[in-house]
């Protein structure tokens, strides 16, 4: 049986809201980490032969527990990183979506001091194909990063104008996609870590 080599992008789930703490600082919650260990029992898990995270600490601990899984140790590159909200710190929800909405609507513009769309984009697609070009696994590849950058890579993935439509469902996170890792053909689209 053949299996195409694929890259999942697995986004990191729940996290402790920490509002005195930077955002890049916060790590996974309870829930969250069971999320995750959920996602180690699917069959999508098993294929993974090389683990790639974002720097930030909730990436790190949901690649963290991937590597239990499959015994194999993440490899951390900086620019995975979440889009750069560092302009304005922690905001409540309903602000949060208000701004995130208006960062994906005017993608060419830098909303109250955030990396701009386009930006995000360009970098989490060239991270993604250095990582790809570079990885000697003979397996599957699992990213474990972030919803926002996520969903620019996916744009850029179906070849569609950057837009929040394609942003990771629900609203804590913890989802995963799949494309091919050589024709960046999508495999499959948004689904939840608990489901496998």
């Amino acid at each position: 049986m053949i299996h195409w080599r694929n890259v999942l992008f697995i986004t990191h789930a729940d996290v402790t809201i920490e509002p005195l703490v930077p955002v890049p600082e916060w790590g996974l919650s309870l829930k969250g980490k069971q999320r995750h260990r959920l996602f180690n029992d699917s069959a999508a898990a098993l294929l993974v032969t090389a683990i790639y995270c974002s720097a930030e600490q909730k990436a790190i601990d949901g690649a963290g527990i991937l590597s239990e899984a499959v015994r194999v140790d993440p490899i951390v590159i900086e620019t995975l990183h979440e889009n750069d909200r560092s302009a304005t710190g922690f905001m409540p929800a309903a602000e949060f979506q208000a701004t995130a909405d208006l960062f994906f609507a005017y993608p060419d513009r830098s909303i109250r001091g955030w990396e701009r769309a386009v930006d995000a984009q360009t970098r989490i697609v060239s991270a993604t194909r250095a990582l790809i070009e570079s990885d000697k696994s003979n397996g599957d590849i699992a990213i474990v990063a972030h919803g926002g950058v996520g969903a620019l890579l996916l744009c850029r993935i179906l070849g569609v104008p950057i837009s929040r439509e394609l942003d990771q469902p629900g609203g804590g996170g913890g989802n995963h996609f799949m494309f091919d890792r050589e024709t960046w053909q999508l495999r499959h689209g948004w689904r939840d870590i608990g489901c496998g």
